[in-house]
């Protein structure tokens, strides 16, 4: 059963219904040795199978939104270096994982898109650095009349959406925060995220929650309220079996969900 709607959602119109389904490509429906993670050819692929589509947007050197997951260069391009020392022309040069594809600027990605699938944005704002990537994001999304949702892991990202353009849906990641990447936080925030303690902060719409944290308690009160969870990053039929009675819907890729 899924969460029950709640008063307000209706702003959300197409984008609500779609949070539910279908199921949410991964950086697009990329495949090892075809279509990259966050290109426009996973973003083609997903769109041709009738799947949602996640994918992570953050700034560059001169103050473009692209879509690319990690800080550096390297597994993705070989190229050294962090991408947010680069500009929106350099990284539109570069080849993603040897093949033709390049580094898109989110909105190049929106088009290709366009309204044939709903797009979750995870906005990539470090902690204490709120305020840029969320204004040039919804500046874009200003000329997309897609669904769309911003999501992402930082709090006071979600709550500068939630003040500055709240008709756009929005849905706090997190997980358990014990990997090497969580260990620069410090420990008393660590945990609070995890406890999900910052939802109150974020104001989210619906929630996107690591595998590793679920089915969680805390979770399931939120969602008896009204309030949709989204699991990620599911590998297999059976991890969705795992925690499918306490989710919405599911964040996958190396399978057909």
């Amino acid at each position: 059963m899924r969460a029950r709607p709640r008063p307000g959602t209706e702003v959300f119109g197409e984008a609500w219904e779609r949070l539910f389904d279908p199921p949410i490509a991964h950086r697009g429906l990329w495949t090892p040795g075809g279509a990259p993670e966050n290109s426009l050819a996973a973003f083609q692929a997903a769109c041709a199978k009738g799947y949602s589509i996640e994918l992570d947007v953050q700034l560059t050197a001169d103050g473009q939104a692209v879509v690319f997951h990690d800080d550096r260069l390297e597994r993705l391009t070989g190229v050294e270096g962090r991408l947010r020392d680069h500009t929106a022309a350099e990284l539109g040069a570069m080849k993603l994982s040897g093949t033709d594809e390049t580094i898109p600027t989110l909105a190049d990605a929106l088009v290709v898109i366009g309204h044939r699938a709903m797009v979750q944005i995870e906005l990539k704002t470090p902690f204490g650095e709120v305020g840029e990537l969320e204004k040039k994001v919804s500046e874009i999304l200003i000329d997309h009349n897609g669904p769309i949702a911003v999501i992402g892991f930082n709090p006071y990202s979600h709550a500068w959406f939630a003040d500055h353009n709240p008709q756009v849906l929005r849905g706090l990641d997190s997980y358990a925060w014990n990997d090497e990447s969580a260990r620069k936080l410090a420990p008393e925030l660590r945990k609070s995220l995890a406890a999900l303690e910052q939802v109150e902060i974020a104001r989210p719409d619906f929630l996107a929650l690591g595998l590793d944290m679920l089915p969680s308690p805390r979770a399931d009160v939120f969602r008896a309220k009204g309030m949709p969870i989204v699991a990620w990053t599911v590998r297999s039929p059976e991890q969705w079996d795992a925690v499918s009675d306490h989710c919405d819907n599911l964040i996958f890729e190396g399978f057909a969900a």
